[in-house]
């Protein structure tokens, strides 16, 4: 009976870290995408290494390595594996908590730290409004159109050179100076404020999920030890 259970956690195991490696690679081919079609480091320079795009491929690369780790480990039954299958889940969960934390505690200096980075790019692409290859123009254009907003506060951020991108929708052409009226910073403070419970939310229930794996890789582990069953170390 027990040797069923632990067939049966084995596979289990197999299975959910297969599908693991499937969102991985999703997660991955996802961050690629953002990155070639989707760039938003010119609005934000100095935190264009934490952009979404590198933290989707960073995310994808970490959790199809681990689940691979785990996939094989259990399958193989390979105690070498599963141990290091655990270790990462750790780590991975501790690295998880920590960032939760630091966001909480840090959350007005980032945001300060955003607001400065963005009126940073907003004078680059006022600066070289003339020049056909402003960049920076381009993705102020892109988020505007995107968030529905303005500027960082509002329309007055951009003085006498303000984009089409500011005009409402229903315009099509600023003449008649009716211009988006939220600014862009609130609008993704407010993004992340309503779903900031959502988030919340992910985390623990990821960390739950990682609990479960390293209770079942230490469970297996456990087994294969006892039984002397599986490779060595």
């Amino acid at each position: 009976m027990a040797h069923s259970c632990l067939k049966c956690l084995k596979y289990t195991m197999c299975v959910a870290n297969l599908l693991c490696f499937i969102c991985g690679v999703s997660v991955l081919g996802f961050g690629a995408y953002m990155m070639v079609n989707l760039r938003f480091a010119a609005l934000t320079p100095s935190l264009a290494s934490f952009n979404i795009a590198n933290i989707l491929l960073i995310t994808g690369i970490i959790i199809t390595c681990v689940s691979f780790l785990g996939f094989l480990g259990a399958l193989k039954e390979n105690r070498c594996l599963l141990l290091s299958f655990f270790l990462m889940l750790f780590l991975m969960m501790l690295l998880e908590l920590t960032a939760a934390c630091l966001l909480l505690v840090y959350e007005d200096q980032i945001g300060k730290m955003v607001e400065k980075d963005l009126r940073n790019g907003l004078n680059v692409a006022k600066a070289n409004s003339t020049h056909s290859t402003n960049s920076t123009r381009s993705d102020w254009d892109l988020v505007q159109k995107t968030l529905d907003c303005c500027g960082i506060n509002n329309v007055t951020d951009w003085g006498n050179n303000v984009p089409e991108s500011c005009c409402k929708p229903e315009e099509s052409s600023c003449k008649n100076h009716k211009y988006r009226e939220t600014g862009c910073l609130l609008r993704v403070k407010t993004f992340f404020e309503d779903h900031f419970l959502t988030i919340g939310v992910s985390v623990i229930v990821l960390c739950m999920i990682e609990v479960l794996g390293m209770c079942f890789a230490m469970t297996l582990f456990c087994h294969i030890s006892r039984t002397g069953l599986g490779y060595k170390f």
